[in-house]
């Protein structure tokens, strides 16, 4: 079966309260202003941005993955609170998730930039982001994060 891109549904925000299990994990997924401990009925509002909520999903709705892009401005996206479930780390679903979100940012909006922010301690999210082609931006970096950006038309990954 392949896993494909879906509008986030009850169940999977269900799964994705479980995937959360502690307020560190909380923070390093959604950022420290997404309270926690927090409810699968909240979640719609409490991760509203100005862009998509997806869910990476395979078969009967079985939910492997969720991820969210933003628009910053006209011709760029920020991917956002990316997750895979922790039952299904290291068979692919990182990947899938970060290509068909760009792919579907992209066919919404345009953009020719793609950005997004990695934990400078997680090595297998920021291998990952550099096979897709991003490349680390220093003034969007800090002592915990990396910038990493992604321009379309330098794509080769």
């Amino acid at each position: 079966m392949t896993a494909t891109l879906s509008t986030p549904t009850p169940g999977d925000y269900e799964a994705l309260v479980a995937w959360v299990p502690t307020a560190d994990a909380c923070a390093r997924w959604a950022g420290p202003q997404l309270p926690y401990p927090f409810t699968a009925s909240e979640l719609p509002a409490l991760l509203e941005v100005p862009g998509k909520s997806f869910s990476l999903v395979e078969g009967p709705r079985r939910p492997l993955a969720f991820g969210q892009y933003r628009t910053v401005s006209p011709d760029t996206v920020h991917l956002c609170r990316l997750i895979v479930s922790p039952d299904w780390r290291g068979h692919g679903y990182g990947r899938a998730l970060c290509e068909q979100l760009i792919e579907q940012a992209i066919a919404d909006t345009g953009a020719s930039m793609v950005t997004l922010r990695v934990y400078r301690d997680n090595a297998v999210a920021q291998s990952l982001y550099h096979k897709l082609g991003f490349k680390p931006v220093e003034l969007r970096s800090d002592v915990n994060v990396i910038g990493m950006r992604l321009i379309l038309a330098e794509r080769t990954g």
